[in-house]
C-alpha cells in the first residue's frame, strides 16, 4: 500500500478559514481510482504548526507529498502579507524528514507555476485542475516511468529547464467527499461548507486569474455528483449553509434550473451563496434559485461607472447591476458587492459616479478592494508591463498592485464614508457583533449584519 501525504498549507483566516476543497477533490478521487493508496491529511489550520507537521512527516514514512497552495499572498494593497516564506518552511521541513517525491499544486501554484517550481524546487508540479493528473502521476511515480507528457505537469526537462506542459483534458465528473476530522472545525468556525458546480470561466476581465486555475472552457459537473454531495454535508454533516465555489454561478442557465430542481426535489434543507454576474439572469432564475435556497449572492461587480467597466473588461452594464441588485432586493436576497477602486483607467469622475451610484443598489454593502493586484499572463500583466509598472524581470510573487495615477487614494475612505453607504474595507477590524454571532451558531458569512453598524 502507497502512503500519500497530503498537505493543505493555507493558514490564512481572514475572513473566515475557509474548507481545503480542492485537497477533498483530489483526495476522493485517488481513493476511487488507485485501490493502492491510502491518503493522509494535514491541515495547517487546525493540525498545528511546524513542530506538529514535522513529526506528522517524520513518522508516517510517505512515499509521495502532495502540497496544495491556494493563495500566494492577502491581495490587501494595505496589508500586503506574502506566504512564500510559509511555504519554503514546509517543503524545508519535507525535505528533512523525507526523500519521498514531493508533489506541488493548488492555485497559488497554478497562477505561478514556474516562479513556484524554481523558488520551492519540487519533483513535479502540477498546474490547473489536478485529479486526473495527479493519479497519472503517482502511477508513473510508483511505476517508475517517465511522467513528462502529463496534462498540466510542471517539471525539468534532461537541460534542467522548467516546463508547464499544456492542458486538454478536464475533468467534468469529480468525486468529493469531504474530510470527517475537517467538517466540525470549519462549518464551526466559518459557518459553512464549500461545493462546485461548474469550473471555468470565460469572461475576459482585465486581471483575473480564474481563466489560469481552471481554464476557459465552462465544465458543467454532474448534477447526480452535486446533488449527492449536498445531501451528505447535510445529512451527515449537518450542514445547512453552502457556498457555491464557481468563479460565477449564473454561467449556464440550463445547467442551473436542472441543478435547482433537483435540490429543490432532493428536500435537503439548505440556504446556500455563491459568486454572481449581473449578466444574462433574469427575475425568475432568481425566484426559483431562492426556492432551491439561495440566501446570499456576491455580486463580483468592481465598479458602477460604465466606462471602468469597459476598462476593466466587465461584460455587463451599470443598469444591469442595478436592475439585478433590486430584482434581489425584492426577493428579500442578500446581496453584496465587491469592488475595486483605482484599477486600470479609473478616474475622479468614474469614482464620483460609483459613489453616487451606489445609494441606488438598495439595502446592501460594499467590499472594495483598493488597486489591482498584478498577475502574470493576464490582460493586465501586458497593460503594466507597456506603462511601465512593472518589468519582464518581476516574479510577481511579492505583490505588485497597479493604481491609476488620476485618483487620490488618500481620499478613498473619505469618500466611501461620506456617501452614505456601507463600505468595510479589507484591513477593517473583525466586527464583535459578527464574532458574537459566530459563537452563537449563526449560519453562512453574515455580513449583512454589517450594514447596520
Amino acid at each position: 500500500m502507497n502512503k500519500i501525504a497530503f498537505i493543505s498549507a493555507n493558514n490564512y483566516q481572514v475572513p473566515y478559514p475557509v474548507y481545503p476543497i480542492g485537497v477533498s477533490y483530489l483526495i476522493t478521487y485517488v481513493k476511487a481510482h488507485m485501490n493502492d493508496c491510502s491518503c493522509s491529511l494535514f491541515d495547517f489550520n487546525l493540525d498545528g504548526g511546524y513542530e506538529e507537521f514535522g513529526k506528522w512527516c517524520r513518522e508516517s514514512d510517505f512515499d509521495v507529498f502532495a502540497l496544495s497552495l491556494r493563495n500566494m499572498d492577502d491581495v490587501d494593497f494595505f496589508q500586503k502579507n506574502v506566504f512564500l516564506s510559509h511555504y519554503e518552511k514546509i517543503v524545508q521541513i519535507i525535505r528533512d524528514s523525507s526523500s519521498a517525491p514531493l508533489i506541488i499544486g493548488g492555485p497559488a501554484f497554478s497562477i505561478f507555476p514556474t516562479r513556484l517550481f524554481e523558488a520551492l524546487n519540487p519533483d513535479f508540479g502540477i498546474s490547473g485542475e489536478g485529479e486526473d493528473t495527479l493519479c497519472r502521476l503517482l502511477n508513473d511515480i510508483f511505476s517508475e516511468c517517465k511522467p513528462d507528457s502529463l496534462d498540466g505537469l510542471v517539471y525539468r526537462d534532461d537541460a534542467g529547464r522548467i516546463v508547464v506542459n499544456p492542458r486538454s483534458h478536464y475533468v467534468t465528473s469529480p468525486l468529493l467527499r469531504m474530510e470527517e476530522s475537517e467538517v466540525d472545525y470549519y462549518f464551526q468556525k466559518s459557518g459553512m461548507l464549500n461545493v462546485q458546480t461548474k469550473r471555468g470561466c470565460p469572461f475576459n476581465c482585465v486581471y483575473c486569474t480564474y481563466p489560469l486555475i481552471d481554464g476557459r472552457k465552462i465544465r458543467n459537473l454532474g448534477v447526480d455528483a452535486v446533488v449527492d454531495n449536498i445531501v451528505q454535508m447535510n445529512r451527515k454533516f449537518g450542514a445547512d449553509y453552502l457556498f457555491f465555489t464557481d468563479s460565477v454561478f449564473n454561467i449556464d442557465r440550463e445547467y442551473n434550473e436542472e441543478l435547482c430542481n433537483r435540490i429543490i426535489e432532493s428536500r435537503v434543507k439548505i440556504n446556500w451563496g455563491a459568486y454572481f454576474n449581473p449578466k444574462n439572469l433574469r427575475k425568475g432564475d432568481l425566484e426559483l434559485y431562492k426556492k432551491a435556497g439561495l440566501t446570499h449572492i456576491e455580486w463580483g461587480t468592481d465598479t458602477l461607472a460604465d466606462a471602468t467597466l469597459e476598462t476593466y473588461g466587465k461584460s455587463f452594464t451599470w443598469e444591469e447591476i442595478k436592475t439585478t441588485s433590486l430584482w434581489a432586493s425584492d426577493l428579500g436576497i442578500f446581496y453584496a458587492h465587491f469592488m475595486i477602486l483605482g484599477g486600470y483607467g479609473e478616474t475622479e469622475r468614474t469614482l464620483d459616479q460609483t459613489f453616487e451610484r451606489s445609494r441606488e443598489l438598495g439595502f446592501t454593502l460594499f467590499f472594495p478592494f483598493v488597486g489591482m493586484r498584478i498577475y502574470p499572463n493576464t490582460r493586465l500583466f501586458e497593460i503594466a508591463l507597456a506603462e511601465g509598472f512593472v518589468s519582464p524581470s518581476d516574479d510577481l510573487i511579492r505583490p505588485v498592485y497597479y493604481l491609476s495615477k488620476d485618483i487620490d487614494v488618500a481620499r478613498l475612505r473619505e469618500r466611501a464614508s461620506a456617501c452614505g453607504t456601507r463600505w468595510v474595507f479589507p484591513d477593517e477590524e473583525e466586527s464583535p457583533l459578527l464574532s458574537r454571532m459566530r459563537v452563537m451558531h449563526k449560519r453562512g458569512p453574515l455580513w449583512e449584519f454589517l450594514r447596520y453598524q
